[in-house]
């Protein structure tokens, strides 16, 4: 089975899931999302697979978030989706797909009922 790890190894929840899959004894695909971030069409798949809204998914204490004034009720899906390709720093991590389920790794644990 595939395993998929949108990642940030700065991130140390991150570095803990991905740490967690490979004691698993499953050798991830590891996509650093903030060199080579989801396209629109990826991160609404992503949204489908996790089950949650954009906003869900949205980390709301990075400058972008108040420079895009997401914090508005009107802003839409679409524009949050629109504003996390744009800044991927805005997508919450880390994201782990397995086959047609996905789960955020916060914390880390969390990803083990996909595996």
């Amino acid at each position: 089975m595939a395993v998929t790890i949108y990642h940030n190894p700065r991130c140390t929840k991150s570095r803990q899931t991905l740490a967690l899959i490979e004691e698993c004894g499953i050798k991830p695909t590891v996509i650093e999302y903030l060199a080579l971030p989801p396209t629109e069409t990826e991160l609404r798949h992503l949204l489908k697979l996790l089950k949650i809204t954009p906003r869900e998914l949205l980390r709301t204490k990075e400058d972008e978030y108040q420079q895009a004034k997401l914090d508005r009720p009107d802003v839409s899906d679409t524009e949050i989706i629109r504003a996390m390709v744009k800044h991927p720093r805005l997508i919450e991590r880390p994201i782990v797909v397995s086959g047609n389920k996905a789960a955020l790794g916060r914390p880390p644990e969390n990803v083990l009922k996909i595996l």
